[in-house]
């Protein structure tokens, strides 16, 4: 095992996802979430990117058309993350999930960050988050992150979104 650690420049790149129906998938990443097809092969894959960048998320029928989600209990995806640039910009996302009807599996604020889980057409997990500030972080008196798991209030969130928006407020009902 090495004791150097990696390069701090090294980020995380696309996920490519196998999914059962290309169309259903499409409609969930565009329809709801509001990504870009950058390129398409037929019915049997995508490309999806936000702001142009060549692909975020690859999506492809190849080994999985027709096919069922992996059952509980299996090793695999746990959930695939969206960072979001700001508190407003989730809350959009939100207000696109309930507009769209998608149940969330669960909200939580972490310290750190404010997230919504949720599983896509699939069955896949996807957690959509935005940072707090570092400087924000809660630490202990040792100046070590202590991140925990709270509940998040929604309501708050979507009184946050940026009113330059396209949806309004008023426009989205909690369940």
């Amino acid at each position: 095992m090495s004791d150097k650690v990696i390069d701090a420049g090294v980020r995380m790149g696309h996920v490519h996802l196998k999914v059962a129906d290309l169309e259903r998938a499409l409609g969930f990443y565009c329809g709801v979430l509001g990504f870009e097809v950058t390129l398409r092969f037929g019915d049997s894959a995508a490309f999806l990117s936000a702001g142009g960048y060549h692909h975020h998320i690859g999506l492809n029928t190849w080994e999985s058309k027709g096919g069922a989600p992996p059952t509980p209990g299996t090793t695999g995806l746990y959930h695939l993350a969206l960072v979001y640039p700001t508190r407003a910009t989730l809350a959009d996302a939100l207000q696109r999930l309930l507009r769209a009807k998608v149940p969330l599996d669960g909200a939580s604020d972490h310290g750190v960050s404010e997230a919504l889980y949720l599983r896509d057409p699939d069955g896949n997990g996807v957690e959509l988050y935005w940072d707090r500030p570092k400087n924000e972080w809660p630490k202990d008196a040792q100046g070590r992150l202590t991140m925990y798991t709270r509940a998040l209030d929604l309501r708050g969130l979507l009184a946050a979104a940026d009113e330059s928006l396209d949806t309004p407020h008023n426009q989205v009902v909690l369940p």
